[in-house]
């Protein structure tokens, strides 16, 4: 029995290390916490209603994936996601994303054609209303379901925290209207060569998404 409490008590302090982890690494990417702000133990701890424990490993794990600085001494800063890491995660996200639909290609069935269609339909209702929060949520759908279809866990499983790093900066390059309906358009391509299945154009079609979405941020100077 003894043992068995034990082991509960081990998974929840895992549990808390974790939602504290997710809580503040989410702060960060979303731009709550900005670049250089001091992340002091004492007050997280506060806001967050745990010990200091939970957030000094947090802080820790936060700094082993560099979107935190520890100083000795001094105490932990936000580094958070630079202009330079934007445009390397886009030009590694042509690549992968291309690979991405390329092995959809092969593997997508009817019916998720038709769920993809639908989204685009559905992004297209929310860019005349100018309900830019959705066509963002919108656009998360229609990626994350081509990493479903694609059906490689380790792809999958970069593109994703890819999209996490880049949350800020999509919120903005998708709050503008020319964009969402250059983006919706470059989407129902893709859709139509994977219909086609002709994997190569779908390839070519995923890169020239990210690229055209990296000539966008850097007009409107997120980059």
């Amino acid at each position: 029995m003894e043992a068995k409490e034990d082991q509960l008590e081990v998974s929840d302090n895992y549990s808390l290390r974790g939602r504290v982890f997710g809580i503040i690494r989410q702060n960060i990417l979303s731009g709550a916490y900005q670049h250089n702000e001091e992340l002091r133990e004492m007050t997280l701890a506060r806001e967050l209603g745990v010990s200091r424990t939970p957030v000094r490993e947090a802080l820790r794990q936060l700094e082993l994936e560099g979107l935190v600085k520890i100083i000795p001494n001094k105490g932990a800063y936000v580094v958070g996601i630079t202009r330079k890491d934007i445009r390397d995660i886009y030009a590694m996200r042509g690549v992968l994303e291309g690979l991405c639909v390329k092995w959809a290609c092969s593997r997508i069935t009817q019916e998720e054609l038709s769920v993809l269609e639908e989204i685009n339909d559905l992004t297209e209702f929310h860019i005349r209303k100018k309900r830019y929060d959705k066509v963002v949520e919108l656009d998360n759908q229609f990626h994350q379901m081509l990493y479903q279809i694609a059906d490689s866990r380790m792809l999958s499983r970069t593109l994703r925290e890819f999209h996490e790093y880049l949350e800020s900066a999509r919120k903005i390059t998708l709050s503008e209207e020319h964009r969402v309906s250059d983006s919706l358009e470059e989407h129902r391509a893709i859709v139509a060569a994977l219909k086609q299945r002709d994997g190569e154009k779908a390839e070519a079609l995923a890169a020239l998404h990210m690229q055209k979405t990296i000539e966008n941020m850097e007009h409107v100077h997120v980059i």
